[in-house]
């Protein structure tokens, strides 16, 4: 394997998963990147060693993505990944200058958030029947918490019990890089978060995630993704049906009922305004909806 050939990669990674904290999914993907560019040096500059890596040998192998017809979207991240790498690389003297300095991104046009309307979330608790089994509880709730929270699938899969806050109306997540966020919890919210954890079996008290299987095993991320995919599916016709997007529509109705951007950055968990920012395009556009249907002049 290509992550052989140059041992700093694997370091990079071990950095990554226990300093860095990142979860699997992240280094997941920076390994998948890595490797890619490893055997690539390898298949055509004969495994030069890291310090002889040249900013034209990496515009080489962005040439060949291009070619390749891969995203610009995807090529930045690959992009992303290469100059972590090499500012490690740096950091612990493996190489004397990064080869990645003159490296330029190429632009990508901006997505806006995928989301559900408002009125398909309403009638989403309002009127889809629920099973009044444990099964049925848990899907309801989950999708509840979800959309009034904008809970990552990874903060929900790893909510504990001792994370619920019932006397101060809020929970604790931690989120990317380990990062710890209070959210606030609505009263009929928590009423009915205590009430699930109430009716969980003796036998299941002592498993530390606060959502469990109707087994008593804390739920896994393919099996929430698919409740949640097919549940959207009864609502709304948007293309993407995933716990994310639930995350987006929280972030867009916010912003669209005049949230400050600052505190929706908070809440989500945001390490840089620009990432909320995404959300005001939606608000904008909504704005000009409402204004094109009610002016005169429109």
């Amino acid at each position: 394997m290509p992550i052989y050939q140059y041992p700093p990669l694997q370091e990079f990674l071990n950095h990554l998963r226990f300093e860095r904290r990142y979860s699997e999914h992240t280094i997941i993907a920076y390994q998948n990147d890595l490797e890619q560019f490893a055997q690539f040096l390898i298949s055509q500059f004969d495994a030069p060693s890291l310090s002889a890596v040249t900013a034209t040998f990496i515009r080489s192998w962005l040439a060949e993505l291009k070619e390749d017809k891969i995203s610009s979207r995807t090529i930045n991240r690959k992009i992303s990944s290469l100059k972590s790498f090499f500012k490690y690389c740096l950091k612990t003297d493996a190489i004397k200058q990064s080869p990645m300095g003159s490296i330029v991104s190429p632009r990508t046009s901006k997505r806006l958030p995928v989301y559900v309307e408002k009125k398909d979330m309403e009638q989403l608790f309002a009127y889809l029947p629920f099973s009044d089994d444990w099964k049925g509880k848990t899907e309801r709730l989950v999708l509840l918490l979800f959309y009034s929270t904008g809970m990552r699938l990874s903060e929900l899969i790893h909510l504990k019990q001792s994370q619920i806050d019932p006397a101060n109306g809020q929970l604790k997540v931690l989120g990317k890089g380990n990062k710890e966020r209070i959210l606030p919890i609505a009263s009929p919210l928590m009423e009915q978060l205590v009430a699930y954890k109430n009716e969980r079996p003796v036998e299941w008290v002592s498993v530390p995630q606060f959502f469990i299987t109707e087994k008593g095993m804390p739920l896994q991320p393919r099996s929430v993704y698919g409740f949640v995919n097919a549940r959207l599916k009864e609502i709304t016709t948007i293309e993407k049906k995933s716990p994310h997007v639930l995350r987006h529509s929280f972030a867009t109705h916010l912003m669209n009922n005049g949230a400050d951007i600052n505190a929706v950055k908070e809440l989500l968990g945001h390490s840089s305004l620009a990432a909320t920012q995404v959300y005001t395009h939606n608000s904008i556009e909504q704005l000009k909806a409402v204004y094109k249907k009610a002016h005169p002049k429109a």
